[in-house]
């Protein structure tokens, strides 16, 4: 039987404390993130993390304990994704900014002597900031350990069924639960909130199709919750820095909901496990403003996570990327629209 290597990409996140530094110098070294010359680059990402790692990521990390739940929540979706794949098939995990990266996962899989790869990205929509990012690592990586394997990529998924289907299921529940909660209080229905994470508009203006994929994904997910008449809309977290962002932020939609008395879930549809954007921004933080703002009812909706849509549409994904399939979204074509030149398809048209 053919053996199978699947490689799933995330971030990454610090481990212990002391890892929160070098985490952030690695994201901020990433001429992805900071498009400017290696030696800015160099300067910029040290003074960023010396800031922020004793400031906003140190207090950020310190409610999670220290660390970054995100290594044990990607091993546990690499884990169901093993399970639902089958025999001949073996899952690997690489970080892009912390442990396990690229060069270990690459060495590790050239000694596992797969006939076949598949990279993963567990992004589902495509930015150059993540999922360029973690291909031309993985490239690099291949090079220096000498690993020449046949390999298909599964570069983004927005509308795909099962992250539809998923994120769709979680939006119901907890529109019902919220619905339920204030019932008799007078209160109109819920907003539901997509809120992803934010670029600056120079990166969106280059070609960069992540914006538009996520407004994708929102528009597909808020008609596949069958809500009549749901109350919607995208809005943008995490912004840092002097440069202008995609908009609206969120804490701009979470003003418009205090404006509009309407109650507030925000569901943040471009990430697909827990972490600290996740359990610390948007739970704490944007809870907190939500409150100060007076917005009447506030919940977060969960990520897909091991939900079994999400991880059956992964193994389906991967399996059609073997016998050949070097490259596709998961329309099996070219999904962005020709304005966006970044795309995966376009950049990525050789191979990888």
């Amino acid at each position: 039987m053919a053996k199978v290597a699947v490689v799933v990409f995330n971030l990454g996140g610090p481990d212990k404390p002391e890892s929160i530094r070098p985490f952030l110098i690695n994201f901020f070294s990433d001429p992805n993130i900071i498009r400017a010359p290696a030696p800015v680059r160099f300067l910029v990402s040290r003074l960023i993390a010396f800031r922020r790692s004793r400031k906003e990521a140190g207090e950020s990390y310190g409610f999670l304990g220290g660390r970054s739940p995100l290594l044990e929540n990607t091993q546990a979706q690499a884990d169901a994704l093993q399970a639902a794949l089958g025999e001949g098939f073996k899952v690997f995990v690489a970080m892009r900014y912390w442990h396990p990266m690229a060069p270990e996962t690459a060495a590790a899989v050239k000694a596992y002597a797969p006939d076949q790869i598949v990279l993963l990205p567990l992004y589902p929509q495509y930015s150059t900031t993540t999922t360029r990012s973690s291909l031309q690592s993985w490239q690099k990586a291949c090079v220096d350990v000498g690993l020449k394997i046949p390999t298909g990529v599964v570069c983004c998924y927005p509308r795909g069924p099962g992250y539809v289907e998923a994120s769709a299921a979680l939006v119901r529940t907890a529109y019902a639960k919220a619905v339920e909660e204030i019932a008799g209080k007078g209160l109109k229905p819920p907003r539901v909130l997509f809120s992803a994470h934010g670029l600056p508009e120079n990166v969106i203006k280059e070609g960069d199709p992540y914006q538009w994929q996520c407004e994708e994904s929102a528009r597909v997910i808020a008609a596949a919750t069958g809500i009549e008449e749901l109350d919607w809309q995208i809005c943008y977290q995490s912004r840092v820095g002097p440069l202008k962002w995609i908009g609206p932020s969120t804490s701009e939609a979470l003003e418009h909901a205090a404006a509009d008395k309407v109650p507030v879930l925000v569901y943040p549809h471009a990430f697909v496990n827990e972490h600290v954007e996740t359990l610390v921004e948007i739970e704490i933080e944007y809870r907190e403003e939500a409150e100060h703002l007076g917005v009447l009812y506030f919940a977060r909706v969960p990520t897909v996570g091991v939900e079994a849509p999400f991880i059956e549409g992964l193994a389906a994904a991967v399996k059609s990327r073997l016998h050949g399939t070097v490259l596709a979204p998961d329309e099996d074509k070219r999904l962005c629209p020709a304005a966006y030149g970044q795309c995966c398809m376009a950049e990525f048209s050789q191979g990888v």
